[in-house]
């Protein structure tokens, strides 16, 4: 098999543990967030234990009440020191009250458990040291060994001194075998006290096979679940499975949340884990919560082990917080800059926008004065060509008209026949020529703006309108604006073209302008007047 094979089924084996990992732990950040639901959980146990107890006074059953006293102290235990305790007295007081010596002796090996939970392992000796052991029956027996061999360890890993604690672990160590006497092989309380003796024996191998032997062939209970998973985890530290170690932890801290067991290590052991992997957003959390934890259940020897770690994760925490402050501070810096940097540049294009704005209104503007004269000279145009045309057809007519009176009055004198000649040039009347020449400039005018009349009459109140309409084509007074439209503007051309004098041209206008509705803009009006076929 190659080198390349073998690192890479390595590296995917390291993903998916990690991936492993990281679900594990959001399991546990689930199992957190309903610490309230698990703790109103016991505390409803609590209440109905409290109640059975109450009825149980009331009615005189001490036998009944010592074992509600029993069973308030196992919901306690590991949840709250000094209700334990109290239970633990007044099931004291009944055991006293009915003078029975088991009862006592049972009730002293929970007080010792109590005390021993709390920190207090002088006083948790010398209360089993009264107990009289031949009261016990096997089962309890077996209890007041196991707590005893317990009282010893938590000694020892409390002083944290090998000159005095590896005494305690021999102690604990030769209690745990004298339990092990009472107690059936293949029982769950065997494998639970083997691993733990394995354990304190540094026996490695024999301990994650006691324990996984106990998670394996027996449901547990979450309680103990909790506390073969962190035996577990402890044995992987050992064997230096850091991995695993963190797994199994992460699994005691689920299950101690899940029972709102608050004398526990598996939260405080995982945050110390995690906060040597670097994780210390998370070792900083649940160092807290442990704290919480220990604080709630009053364990003193237990705030004095988080004591201990609590300030060193805080510590790296407020360092790694600083640093992101000093990061943040450089990205706010750099942001700075670059926002001045954007206003910066949001002005110039603010202003190359205006400009660009001015630059388009002008274009505009001379887009339009262009497109206006371009429609100006296609009008020009077509006026031009209409008009030229006309000019062309009036010349020809006239030359035409000439040429006949011309050769006809010269054949009549060369004749001598003058008459005839009178009689020709009678024929001819000026009056109708100018009658024609003005039909066929209308002709023409109209063709080139059908809409000049309507446009024209729209000009005048509706009052005005009566005195200005004519039932002509047009009349001398349309005529001088129609050749203002035209562009023939001097009034003495107008005069002469009309045969007006220049008088009477001043004096149409002003009587038109005075009757419309524009007095002060009516050539203008004039003007606008489009062409029927003319596209702006």
């Amino acid at each position: 098999m190659s080198k390349h094979f073998i690192l890479i089924v390595f590296m995917l084996s390291l993903k998916g543990f990690s991936f492993q990992k990281d679900t594990i732990l959001q399991q546990l950040e689930s199992t957190i967030n309903k610490r309230e639901v698990f703790v109103k959980k016991k505390y409803a146990a609590i209440e109905k234990i409290k109640k059975e107890a109450t009825k149980h006074v009331w009615n005189g059953d001490q036998s009944k009440l010592y074992e509600d006293y029993l069973l308030l102290f196992k919901e306690y235990q590991s949840f709250r020191y000094d209700s334990a305790y109290y239970y633990i007295e007044q099931a004291k007081l009944v055991a006293r009250a009915i003078n029975d010596p088991v009862m006592i002796s049972t009730i002293k090996i929970k007080e010792g458990f109590v005390l021993m939970s709390s920190g207090l392992f002088n006083q948790a000796i010398d209360t089993l040291n009264s107990i009289n052991f031949e009261t016990l029956t096997d089962v309890y027996k077996f209890e007041y060994y196991s707590v005893k061999a317990r009282t010893y360890y938590d000694w020892a890993d409390y002083i944290g001194d090998n000159r005095f604690s590896a005494d305690y672990i021999e102690k604990g160590s030769d209690f745990l075998l004298k339990a092990l006497f009472y107690v059936k092989p293949a029982t769950n309380e065997y494998w639970s006290t083997e691993g733990l003796r394995r354990l304190k024996s540094q026996d490695w191998g024999g301990a994650k096979e006691a324990f996984e032997t106990w998670i394996a062939n027996f449901n547990l209970p979450t309680e103990n679940y909790a506390i073969a998973t962190s035996s577990l985890a402890h044995v992987y530290s050992m064997l230096g499975d850091n991995e695993k170690n963190i797994h199994y932890l992460t699994l005691a801290a689920i299950a101690d949340i899940q029972s709102a067991t608050k004398e526990t290590v598996a939260l405080r052991n995982l945050a110390s884990e995690l906060f040597k992997v670097g994780d210390l957003k998370k070792a900083y959390k649940y160092i807290g919560i442990a704290m919480e934890d220990a604080t709630f259940y009053n364990a003193r020897h237990r705030k004095v082990e988080l004591s201990s770690i609590l300030p060193i994760i805080e510590n790296a925490q407020i360092k790694k917080t600083q640093g992101q402050n000093v990061t943040l501070s450089a990205i706010i810096v750099i942001l700075s800059i670059l926002a001045i940097l954007v206003v910066v540049f949001l002005f110039i294009i603010f202003k190359q926008l205006k400009a660009l704005k001015k630059s388009r209104r002008i274009l505009a503007h001379s887009n339009h004065k262009l497109k206006k004269l371009n429609t100006n000279l296609r009008e020009a145009d077509r006026i031009k060509q209409e008009y030229i045309a006309y000019f062309l057809k009036v010349s020809s007519d006239f030359i035409h008209k000439i040429d006949q009176i011309q050769k006809s009055t010269y054949q009549k004198i060369m004749a001598k026949r003058p008459e005839e000649v009178f009689s020709v040039l009678k024929k001819y009347s000026v009056k109708k020529a100018r009658i024609h020449l003005f039909q066929q400039f209308d002709e023409v005018f109209l063709k080139l703006f059908p809409s000049f009349l309507d446009d024209y009459y729209n000009l005048f109140p509706e009052i005005e309108r009566v005195h200005v309409k004519t039932d002509t084509s047009l009349n001398n007074e349309l005529r001088i604006f129609a050749l203002y439209r035209l562009g023939v503007q001097d009034s003495r051309q107008v005069a002469d073209f009309l045969e007006l004098s220049v008088a009477t041209v001043y004096s149409y206008k002003t009587r038109i302008k005075n009757k419309s509705n524009f007095k002060e803009n009516f050539e203008q009006k004039i003007m606008e007047i489009k062409q029927f076929e003319v596209n702006e």
